[in-house]
């Protein structure tokens, strides 16, 4: 069975990012087309990034990262949940993508951003990294508004229209990750 992993992306106190990770997370457990898991970076503990050799050559020093890369090596695919911060993605999340290289090569990846415009620059910073980490990105994506699809820019409402956008992303995702398979296996 095909598995996704959905990467919370942000880790600050009171973030949007854990409703909106569940959402997705309860959207998905609806389908039988993968297997998903909810991967929330607080459970890493991740300090800045702290290996001794860089991410391509794999020889991973540190316990966390070890943890890390087991977690990510167990997926095929991704749905990355991610804030926009400064016209980027978050910190966390950026530095959590960078202790690994070959974890990520060959598996689909889509996205579901939030912010004042959607998240969509930060799902733009996004779609650079993944090239650069041989990821596929997938066309669709969930841009949810604080303004819109959250109450007091806080409490997550996302419109009725959000959710067929998610299956979309989720079924390009799943598709992606099976065409790819044979690279991973590879």
């Amino acid at each position: 069975m095909t598995r996704i992993g959905i990467i919370l992306g942000s880790t600050r106190p009171g973030r949007n990012g854990e409703g909106v990770a569940r959402w997705v997370l309860d959207v998905a457990a609806e389908r039988d087309d993968a297997e998903y898991e909810l991967v929330d970076l607080l459970d890493y503990k991740l300090p800045h990034l702290d290996e001794v050799y860089p991410p391509s050559l794999g020889q991973y020093q540190q316990p966390h990262t070890l943890a890390w890369a087991n977690k990510i090596a167990s997926f095929d695919g991704f749905v990355m949940v991610t804030p926009e911060y400064n016209h980027s993605t978050s910190g966390a999340l950026k530095n959590a993508i960078d202790f690994l290289y070959g974890e990520w090569n060959n598996k689909a990846v889509g996205f579901v951003s939030y912010g004042g415009v959607g998240g969509a620059r930060a799902v733009e910073h996004l779609r650079l990294i993944a090239g650069e980490l041989q990821m596929a990105d997938v066309r669709s994506q969930v841009a949810l508004s604080l303004f819109t699809d959250f109450e007091n820019f806080s409490t997550f409402k996302p419109g009725d229209h959000q959710r067929e956008a998610l299956n979309t992303t989720l079924d390009q995702v799943v598709a992606w990750s099976k065409a790819l398979a044979p690279l991973r296996a590879a």
